[in-house]
């Protein structure tokens, strides 16, 4: 059964709330690509983009927080509510910081190395668009979690080897210490979206249960 039965507004502003954090990690791909691919412009406007929709998610989140406590809304799953939406906007969080940590340092990264970079930003966004739907099913359709959940912890894992064979190969070459260490933090840096959003899934499987019961 649908979480809200009544509210139609608190339900379209957490719908705005996924939809802003599902976009966010649109523009984290799209950041990453642009900035591999030197197309400063392109990475620019993903810095204000990103800026913006993390604005927005903040928010959403404190309007449905506001609206939950002031109508007494669900009360019995009121803190699992606070605490998906809270942890879900740290995803967006995450991609702002590494994009802005791109800006900022602006890292030469050699050829050699893009395609796994790519690939990397790849399955961060496909671990957050995964987690959304996990996190938009919560609300609608408790009993259809699963049926995505699983897809993120693919994804995260999938993230983890592509971050795993990116540093070995960065070790491997012959940059110097300085430039390695410089390298495997952004990689560790662009792998924290996925990571977050396996925390958030690792949360909703036990909102989910508690659902169920």
């Amino acid at each position: 059964m649908p979480l809200f039965k009544t509210s139609r507004s608190v339900e379209a502003k957490i719908e705005g709330f996924f939809d802003t954090v599902a976009e966010g990690g649109l523009v984290f791909r799209g950041g990453v690509r642009a900035y591999i691919e030197g197309d400063t412009p392109a990475f620019d406007k993903a810095i204000v983009n990103i800026d913006e929709l993390e604005k927005r998610a903040d928010t959403l989140s404190q309007e449905v927080e506001t609206h939950l406590y002031s109508h007494s809304l669900i009360p019995e799953h009121r803190g699992d509510v606070l605490g998906l939406l809270e942890n879900t906007d740290d995803i967006i969080d995450t991609a702002k910081s590494c994009l802005y940590q791109f800006s900022i340092e602006r890292p030469d990264i050699p050829q050699e190395f893009h395609k796994g970079f790519l690939r990397l930003a790849e399955s961060g966004y496909e671990a957050v668009e995964a987690v959304i739907c996990s996190g938009r099913a919560f609300f609608k359709d408790v009993r259809a979690v699963k049926d995505t959940l699983y897809k993120v912890h693919h994804f995260e894992q999938e993230a983890d080897d592509v971050g795993e064979r990116l540093k070995g190969s960065i070790f491997a070459s012959d940059l110097d210490l300085a430039r390695k260490i410089h390298l495997r933090y952004f990689v560790m840096n662009v792998d924290k979206v996925s990571d977050q959003a396996k925390g958030v899934a690792d949360r909703l499987a036990i909102y989910t249960i508690k659902r169920m019961i």
